[in-house]
């Protein structure tokens, strides 16, 4: 036989790989040798793999061959990630392609169609992977949303919460207007843009001309502020705390109110006030007892709140409210600048601070055990350098509770009932949250009262 001078990886490839999977060569039983696993970051069904994904399963491949070659008992574990946020977005995405509207259907039909996209792209990737050469324990795949995974999931839930570790309450999040779903802290990407600064005067209240000067990125949000803030040490402005100004184009009187959160060197020195659209403001409202007004709706459109341009796109709005202030004579002047701007790491959208009721994980003593651990050097990082960046993540000051309820239909569901069977004198049901294994409540009876409130 006349050996080819040539490689042909697609003759030997697939014939020597399928002759290690017939011979199992890959597989791993548990025995008395020294154990070496790794459980691979499962990929996202939301497509194909792409480059970053080939470098880090060849980095996994290389260190399971060495562990082989080295007589350890080597297991690594493939399989895949549900990933609820960016696959309902492709989902949504070829629904539309047909036709169909997510709103026009159930979420059980919507759940047969994010499975058939799963079946189709969850094997493409295994497949890419094969093609790779990667040394997996096939016999071992296992998927995120797979019933035994699900129900390990409800399990830990009921647990946390019983330890107390998780709550619901009503808090400032990230919402992603395309996904229509909140996202935790780690979702956002902040990206330098370029932006605008728009100088607005608001009027002081019964006056012709006196006002004071706000500078703002955000116009299209003036609707719903409910003061304006200014540095209590500020001479410029000492004599007007406590007085009222107009909201430009709707008239509505606002306080001038004095707070240390505002720098006196940015901009104007004086700063609107909207705590229902930005993080910080929201908690100089809480400081300051002040409204909170919400004028967009969850896809990001302005709602009956802001009175104007009902019904426009956020960044239409911006738009439009420029010229509507260029008319009035309440804009100043326009400065270009560079600043970060938030967006959905799924669907790109820029994220919108909103207030919401959401379910949250207390991470406090998690993310103490997990500093001790490296501290004490149970777990070591090559490079050591890493530490620092670790140790930056999950210090007190930087540690958050993680929002880990999502509005979406495809994902694991939150096991939580309210009950709608009492009313109180006004008539307003009483809720009860309760959680259970598989959806059932403690010390009380799931009847037809129980109204599911299971979304993710």
């Amino acid at each position: 036989m006349e050996l080819s001078t040539r490689y042909s990886p697609q003759d030997t490839e697939p014939k020597w790989y399928q002759y290690w999977m017939e011979h199992h060569y890959f597989h791993s039983e548990p025995d008395d040798r020294e154990p070496f696993t790794i459980v691979i970051p499962p990929p996202n069904v939301t497509g194909v793999l792409h480059m970053g994904h080939m470098l880090n399963n060849t980095i996994q491949d290389i260190l399971i061959r060495k562990a082989r070659l080295e007589g350890k008992n080597a297991c690594w574990v493939p399989g895949t990630d549900h990933a609820s946020i960016a696959t309902e977005a492709k989902v949504v995405q070829m629904l539309r392609e047909r036709g169909i509207k997510k709103g026009d259907i159930s979420r059980d039909e919507f759940m047969q169609y994010a499975w058939e996209w799963k079946e189709k792209y969850g094997g493409i990737i295994l497949d890419q992977l094969k093609k790779l050469g990667a040394s997996c324990d096939w016999q071992r795949t296992r998927f995120t949303m797979e019933d035994s995974l699900s129900k390990a999931v409800i399990h830990v839930f009921v647990d946390l919460y019983k330890k107390g570790k998780i709550y619901r309450g009503l808090r400032m999040t990230n919402w992603d207007p395309a996904a229509q779903t909140v996202l935790s802290n780690e979702e956002v990407i902040y990206k330098e843009e370029h932006s605008q600064l728009f100088h607005i005067k608001y009027l002081l209240e019964n006056a012709d001309s006196e006002g004071i000067i706000i500078a703002t990125q955000r116009p299209e949000t003036i609707m719903a502020d409910t003061a304006i803030a200014v540095h209590p040490e500020d001479e410029r402005y000492k004599d007007w705390i406590g007085k009222k100004v107009l909201i430009p184009l709707i008239n509505k009187p606002i306080p001038i109110i004095a707070d240390t959160y505002v720098d006196r060197e940015f901009g104007t020195g004086a700063l609107k006030i909207t705590p229902a659209h930005d993080q910080n403001d929201y908690a100089v409202g809480e400081r300051h007892h002040l409204p909170v007004v919400d004028i967009l709706n969850a896809d990001g459109s302005l709602n009956e709140n802001a009175q104007i341009l009902v019904g426009e796109d956020r960044f239409v709005a911006r738009k439009k409210i420029k010229k509507l202030l260029e008319e009035s004579g309440n804009l100043v002047k326009i400065e270009d600048y560079k600043t970060n701007i938030g967006h959905s790491e799924r669907t790109d959208a820029v994220v919108e601070p909103r207030l919401t009721l959401q379910w949250f994980l207390d991470m406090k003593d998690f993310a103490k055990t997990a500093l001790h651990a490296v501290k004490s050097g149970e777990v070591t990082f090559y490079p050591e350098n890493m530490w620092n960046m670790y140790y930056n993540w999950l210090n007190e000051d930087n540690v958050r509770d993680w929002c880990i309820s999502r509005q979406l239909w495809w994902g694991q569901r939150i096991p939580a009932y309210y009950f709608l069977g009492i009313s109180t004198p006004k008539g307003e049901g009483v809720r009860f949250f309760c959680c259970g294994n598989g959806g059932r409540s403690f010390g009380a009876s799931k009847g037809k009262n129980w109204k599911s409130r299971t979304n993710t």
